[in-house]
């Protein structure tokens, strides 16, 4: 079987309104992709859908980052909540295209805070549009290290990947991996296909979805495990294994592709 040495992989740049935060963001996600052996392709938010197309058709993977956005309550039928941010329809339409091309041909995909939730809005989830402060101050933010944990299910395929961390413990038949937390919006009802497998053990908060076809890596983590390469051998380990599942992709036929 033919594997591709270092898989492309395609981020979509976080915001098309903060410049500061694409500078700080963006890099931190294409340096954990390469430290895990793949190569970073940006993908800008005035590309158009043809140029979106292109890029994605050169991709074998697909990692949704994190935003200050948030998205279109509409899009998962709910009025907008007062303290919800403006969403970013650039960001929404970017990764709408790449999330298409890599259900129709079973690409892998990552998505990180944000790109969670787009991952399950896309998928006919929801949202919570504002979590409460207590028990758990999920808007910690990137100063914080360890905001809370996260207890991941042990049958899960997280749990598989990430178990290997001397972080970890167990707790009530349930994995706890520590973890950081910089979000004030979070999964509400999985969307089709997806699965709870981690939550906060606190306040029951989702932290992790992961889909339920074995044939198709999709995984959606609520934190930012590209902040914490140096410290996280769990952090690493997911990387490594999007981009091992990325390494092994191949097209499917055609016939299979509209299925």
């Amino acid at each position: 079987m033919k594997t591709h040495p270092r898989p492309r992989i395609a981020i979509p740049v976080p915001t098309s309104t903060d410049e500061d935060y694409n500078s700080r963001s963006w890099p931190l996600y294409a340096d954990a992709v390469h430290r895990a052996g793949g190569e970073a392709v940006a993908v800008p938010l005035t590309a158009s859908p043809v140029e979106v197309a292109r890029l994605a058709t050169s991709c074998q993977g697909v990692l949704l980052p994190g935003s200050p956005a948030d998205l279109n309550p509409h899009k998962y039928a709910a009025e907008v909540e007062p303290l919800t941010a403006p969403p970013d329809p650039a960001r929404e339409s970017v990764d709408e295209l790449l999330l298409q091309d890599a259900h129709n041909l079973h690409k892998p995909i990552l998505g990180i805070c944000y790109g969670a939730q787009s991952l399950n809005v896309w998928r006919t989830g929801t949202l919570v549009q504002n979590l409460l402060p207590m028990p758990v101050n999920h808007k910690a933010g990137r100063s914080v290290a360890v905001a809370h944990s996260v207890a991941i299910s042990p049958e899960s395929l997280l749990a598989a990947i990430t178990e290997s961390d001397p972080q970890m413990s167990l707790e009530n038949d349930l994995l706890r991996l520590p973890i950081n937390s910089s979000h004030h919006q979070a999964i509400g009802v999985p969307g089709d296909g997806l699965r709870i497998s981690g939550r906060c053990p606190q306040d029951a908060v989702i932290e992790a979805v992961e889909g339920t076809n074995p044939a198709h890596f999709v995984l959606g983590l609520q934190w930012h495990p590209e902040r914490t390469l140096e410290t996280s051998v769990a952090s690493r380990a997911i990387f490594a294994h999007f981009i091992e599942k990325s390494r092994e992709w191949q097209p499917r036929a055609v016939s299979d592709s509209i299925a």
